[in-house]
């Protein structure tokens, strides 16, 4: 499979946007001893969500999703 190299930045991209939520997130909730399974439950959904917005310039239809 070849990657184009706006595909490779808009990746890039949003996978860095993801590691800024999910650093945001740990240090919201590293300081506490007690998290709700909730929180964490947003937590990850909003990494999910990052992660499976497709690309402006790059629709995926092929996304299966496990449940």
């Amino acid at each position: 499979m070849v990657v184009g190299v706006t595909e490779t930045r808009a990746l890039d991209e949003m996978i860095s946007e993801a590691l800024a939520v999910i650093d945001k997130g740990l240090g919201d909730l590293g300081h506490r001893e007690l998290v709700s399974s909730n929180e964490v439950a947003d937590l990850l959904l909003d990494v999910r969500t990052l992660l499976a917005t497709p690309t402006p310039d790059h629709d995926r239809d092929d996304v299966v999703v496990a449940g």
